[in-house]
């Protein structure tokens, strides 16, 4: 006896399709150029091995029962899976790669991150998108493991292997901001690294798996909140839950409406090179996913937005 799989195919389903949109037996042989029986004989094929009634034999017409609309339901899912799939392939094989990964930090402008993927998927194109969020080290670590294909927001050197390829986006200044309500509001400046120290700092965890964890602006013993990203940092910062440095750029609305207090330290503000990254192996091209994603990080605008425009975050 035949099995579901045996009888299930894609031809059958859009055999069973074809019968319900013509509504008899009759109806759908001159549609298909077959004569009757054999579609009879096909449908009865399918019945035996699910061990369903399809169609209500007491009538004329061709009347699905609540099994068989159930089966043409999933099974026009099915056929559409199917031609998508095949357009899929198609457009795969003139160079787009089935799926592109890319790692983000969390102190990269997520407003415009999802500007990119908007003129991406206006594209059309066949590649699926996923996003990673990363911290520190663990947005260069995604694509040294081959994790993700392309980084943005990278702190560190990106020579890390000779199939890591990278461009700077440019520098990202950190300011030393408070609450108002919070003690060192209001102390006087420079604030000594002694006086901070007193005072519980929000940092930022590294997102690495490896045990290579970096840490900014943190002072030997002092107390520390640790958090999952930079927005959750700067949260903590409103609520006076902690001190410490914030991209400028991300501060600047909440100094503007007095909401956060920058204050002058002893040493200077910190100004990092952020780069992005991508992996480059050996003997292969780029995908045109990728090709398109580098060719958007080129501009200076997009550059400029990935890193200042945190307001709109």
């Amino acid at each position: 006896m035949q099995t579901a799989r045996d009888v299930l195919t894609p031809d059958a389903l859009s055999m069973l399709v074809t019968i319900q949109a013509q509504g008899s037996f009759a109806a759908a042989a001159r549609s298909l150029g077959q004569v009757p029986s054999a579609l009879t004989y096909r449908v009865r094929q399918i019945e035996d091995a699910l061990d369903v009634l399809l169609f209500d034999r007491s009538s004329r017409q061709a009347r699905l029962t609540v099994a068989g609309a159930e089966l043409l339901r999933e099974g026009q899912r099915l056929l559409d899976d199917i031609d998508a799939v095949a357009n899929r392939v198609k457009r795969v094989a003139t160079g787009w790669e089935p799926q592109l990964t890319i790692a983000v930090d969390s102190v990269i402008s997520r407003a415009t991150v999802m500007e990119l993927c908007e003129s991406f998927f206006a594209l059309n194109p066949p590649t699926r998108v996923k996003l990673r969020e990363e911290v520190l080290y663990g947005t260069l670590e995604a694509l040294v493991s081959g994790q993700a294909d392309l980084s943005i927001g990278v702190a560190m050197e990106t020579n890390t292997s000779s199939q890591i390829l990278g461009e700077p986006l440019g520098d990202m200044d950190f300011i030393f901001a408070v609450a108002p309500h919070h003690p060192l509001a209001n102390a006087p400046e420079p604030l000594t690294d002694s006086l901070v120290q007193q005072h519980r700092a929000v940092a930022v965890a590294d997102s690495t798996q490896r045990g290579n964890a970096l840490t900014f602006g943190l002072l030997g013993g002092q107390d520390v909140f640790t958090v999952p990203n930079m927005r959750t940092k700067l949260e903590a910062h409103l609520r006076g839950l902690g001190c410490g440095f914030l991209p400028e750029g991300l501060a600047r609305p909440y100094l503007e409406t007095g909401r956060l207090v920058s204050r002058v330290m002893e040493r200077p503000n910190r100004l990092v090179r952020i780069s992005y990254a991508w992996r480059a192996e050996a003997g292969s091209t780029h995908g045109r996913a990728l090709q398109w994603w580098l060719q958007q990080l080129k501009s200076p605008a997009t550059r400029a937005a990935l890193l200042e425009r945190q307001q709109s975050n």
